[in-house]
């Protein structure tokens, strides 16, 4: 890629926020102290990983790899960067460090990735980041908050989309519940990534193409008090344009159809139909009502199918309705019922389809008992529990150094878990004779690749006695080169194509290792060298106690 391509490139929908001063501050201690002890030749590989799968699942979307190598193309400390930083460090900082910060540049950065949208598994490196010491150790928080929370956002979205099916419309709500404008953007984007097809965050819609949703809020109900209220009674015949009172033909079907319903029109809010009248004239093609704002089976139901058959007289077709609170299954069943119902009544096919959006705090576990109430929703509007993901807030990942000077390094601790794999690592995923994911297999970088028809020995990194053979059917490359010498190596996919890739590569997993509850983990396992390298690279490494 040209480099007048990767300024465009960078430049576009890249958050300015994303900076190098977007970091902690013992990166920028730590660089000075590597750069006081004389490293600035020292050659580092890091890995970046998590150690556990989200929200009590075993599988985890991989994202934030666009937004990492926007972040790599653009690193650059600015003079006003410089200037803050001598205000901030202690007084003993050299000058000249300021200096060699002011020219430090990617160019010689190299990294290595899993194609963003896969789904990932612990201990598998998601980056793996090689180049001059200091200046990956510089890159460290950024990567982690570019990648920690998209990945668990699109993780969850991936798992609302596979407990709401295939045919169910889902739209991220949750711009007002988010962690500020920036989280918002980001589970707008990669909410879309995980699988919903659309976001009532307009700004998102402008920036990634998202498609947008959005209808009124109660407070558009409220606002009127009766129909007094409504200035503005007629609309124009979609083809004849003729101008008809929409106000009169809704009243009167309100009366025709009441009992059809089993409300009584009295009960029926005057101030809601007059809303509902108002917003259909607004868009008399766009008309998706919310119904629940005093009742939805006295009040709200019975006044948008008025209006909605107000609006067929004029040649147009109602959307649909909302329901935000309330018992949302039987609200659903009785909503088909009563749209059935005038379907019959008045020969109207269309009708009996209407949409049925329903909302109010809405998460997993919501949408399976929805499941098994057999609910006739169309679409679900997700707010909180999403973009915050309430379930679990972080998805942990870290970023260990593996590798100074070709000198493989290992972290140590009395949690196994905690416990690092060294050195430059290549990763596998291994395929079985009917097309599944069986494993994901880790490798010393010098090692032969694993072949397909030939047997090879997968280890637990850490337990002795769990090992298995594998004959792989077909077998994958997990990173690629995405970045070296300072630019592209390989064009990025669209957010379009993105999204497809987590569905295709959810569809290489069992569904046992899907499934909400109780999940079969899926295998990350070692090869026979790099186990043994590990364990010789432990003992050489963990201090040997004495007892007295």
């Amino acid at each position: 890629m040209s480099n007048d391509k990767d300024k465009l490139w960078c430049k576009s929908r890249q958050n300015g926020v994303v900076q190098p001063l977007l970091t902690d501050l013992y990166q920028i201690t730590m660089a000075y102290a590597y750069w006081k002890s004389g490293k600035m030749q020292d050659y580092g590989v890091f890995d970046l990983f998590f150690r556990k799968n989200p929200f009590h699942g075993e599988f985890t979307v991989s994202a934030g790899l666009e937004e990492c190598l926007k972040f790599l193309a653009s690193f650059h400390y600015s003079d006003s960067d410089i200037d803050y930083l001598r205000t901030t460090m202690p007084d003993c900082v050299e000058p000249e460090f300021f200096e060699y910060l002011k020219n430090l540049t990617t160019d010689e950065v190299s990294l290595y990735a899993i194609e963003e949208g896969s789904i990932v598994f612990p201990r598998v490196p998601l980056l793996r980041v090689e180049g001059p010491l200091i200046i990956i150790q510089l890159l460290e928080t950024t990567f982690l908050t570019l990648v920690n929370y998209a990945s668990l956002v699109a993780t969850n979205a991936a798992r609302y989309r596979m407990v709401a099916g295939k045919n169910i419309t889902l739209m991220e709500f949750g711009l007002r519940r988010a962690q500020g404008p920036d989280g918002g953007l980001s589970a707008s984007k990669y909410s879309y990534i995980g699988g919903f097809d659309g976001t009532s965050n307009v700004l998102a819609g402008k920036l990634f193409a998202i498609p947008v949703y959005g209808t009124h809020a109660h407070a558009y109900i409220t606002s009127f008090n009766g129909k007094d209220d409504l200035h503005n009674r007629t609309l124009a015949h979609k083809e004849t344009g003729q101008m008809k009172d929409l106000l009169a033909a809704s009243c009167k079907y309100r009366k025709n159809i009441a009992a059809d319903l089993g409300a009584l029109e009295l009960e029926a809010s005057d101030g809601e139909l007059a809303a509902l009248v108002s917003y259909a004239i607004a868009f008399p093609d766009g008309f998706m009502a919310l119904v629940d704002t005093y009742d939805v089976k006295r009040s709200g139901l019975l006044n948008f199918c008025a209006v909605a058959l107000a609006l067929n007289d004029l040649g147009y077709r109602a959307i649909g309705i909302r329901i935000d609170s309330g018992d949302l299954a039987y609200l659903s069943q009785e909503a088909r019922d009563s749209f059935e119902k005038i379907a019959e009544k008045y020969n109207i096919p269309w009708f009996a389809k209407l949409t049925i959006v329903a909302s109010n705090d809405i998460n997993e576990e919501t949408i399976i008992s929805l499941n098994e109430q057999n609910h006739k929703i169309n679409s679900f509007g997700i707010g909180t529990h999403l973009v915050t993901c309430q379930r679990q807030p972080a998805l942990g990942c870290v970023y260990k150094m593996v590798e100074i000077n070709k000198l493989p390094r290992i972290k140590l601790s009395q949690e196994v878990d905690k416990v690092t794999m060294p050195g430059r690592k290549n990763a596998f995923r291994l395929y079985g004779a009917d097309g599944h994911a069986l494993v994901d297999l880790l490798q010393r970088y010098d090692e032969e690749s694993p072949q397909v028809g030939q047997k090879v020995l997968c280890r637990h990194p850490f337990q002795e006695s769990k090992r298995a053979y594998v004959t792989p059917t077909r077998v994958e490359v997990l990173h690629r080169l995405y970045w070296k010498d300072g630019k592209l190596c390989r064009p990025l996919p669209t957010l379009q194509e993105t999204r497809e890739r987590v569905q295709e590569s959810l569809k290489t997993l069992r569904s046992d290792h899907k499934r909400n509850l109780n999940p079969t983990p899926y295998k990350v396992a070692v090869s026979d060298k790099l186990y043994h390298f590990i364990h010789d690279l432990w003992l050489q490494n963990a201090p040997i106690g004495q007892l007295s």
